[in-house]
């Protein structure tokens, strides 16, 4: 029988999404809402765990914004939530596999020759969001020294909320789209990184931190151009602006790509380039 997983926080696009693939691959899955299992409180986790199953954790507060004005929220989520998970896995025998952000990372590389992050990487998050995530990092390591760390970024699906949805939405109407074309890093399509989650879940990879995201790395405009492209529409309606032309309350990472290449020796299958993923979510 194959290995049941459970998947705490899955009332997400990840969570969703990966439920129904674990669920194509043979796994019996356990899917746990936030309002069925809130990682906040200790004593609700135990009681959802069995020796020898793969626990994913995917409970995250995802505000970046909002994070800003409610750090107690963002850190009691990521960091102690994060932390209680480990210790109920911990307790029962379980494996973890605990989601994490590339916003852990400063994209400041001091002067140096910038590149895409590798796991080993000084980390140095700019705003709540991202210290209550590594803070969650160092927390569960610390109490499960053999759980599984997977960072990843700009999650797309194509549908909802997220920013090709958004793209797509705004390439069906007209006029022109300013978007900011001095961020950096990784979309990551929520189909391949599901994937990547089940494959850290497994058992087979030593390796605590790993990065799971697209190959190659772009531009929030470029991403927003290639949507465009790929909807039919006229990819020059989209125009480059500098980030200070949209001020948010949580500053960003100008550059956060992940970079695989450690992740790959350790054993994770890499990623597809991300606009192959992008056509194919599209």
């Amino acid at each position: 029988m194959s290995q049941r997983i459970v998947i705490i926080g899955a009332g997400g696009l990840v969570g969703t999404v990966l439920a129904a693939q674990a669920a194509q691959c043979g796994h019996v899955v356990l899917s746990l809402t936030s309002a069925q299992c809130d990682v906040t409180d200790a004593t609700s986790i135990e009681r959802h765990i069995d020796a020898d199953d793969a626990v994913i954790n995917c409970a995250a507060y995802t505000k970046v914004d909002e994070a800003e004005r409610d750090e107690d929220r963002a850190f009691a989520v990521n960091a102690t939530g994060a932390e209680n998970v480990a210790h109920a896995c911990a307790r029962a025998g379980a494996g973890l596999v605990h989601v994490s952000t590339d916003y852990v990372f400063s994209g400041d590389f001091g002067g140096s020759e910038r590149h895409p992050y590798e796991i080993d990487d000084e980390t140095g998050p700019l705003s709540v969001y991202g210290r209550s995530k590594l803070a969650g990092e160092f927390a569960v390591l610390a109490a499960m020294p053999d759980a599984h760390i997977v960072r990843t970024s700009w999650i797309f699906s194509g549908h909802g909320g997220d920013f090709v949805a958004t793209m797509r939405r705004l390439a069906a109407g007209d006029g022109t789209v300013d978007v900011v074309a001095d961020q950096v890093g990784t979309p990551t399509y929520v189909g391949d990184l599901v994937g990547a989650l089940l494959e850290a879940a497994d058992g087979t990879i030593s390796e605590p931190v790993l990065h799971a995201a697209n190959a190659g790395e772009t531009s929030r405009f470029e991403q927003a151009r290639a949507v465009f492209e790929l909807v039919g529409a006229d990819p020059e309606r989209v125009r480059p602006v500098d980030s200070d032309r949209h001020p948010r309350p949580a500053p960003r990472p100008q550059y956060s790509a992940l970079s695989a290449v450690r992740s790959t020796e350790a054993g994770l299958t890499p990623l597809r380039p991300w606009r192959d993923a992008l056509a194919a979510a599209i």
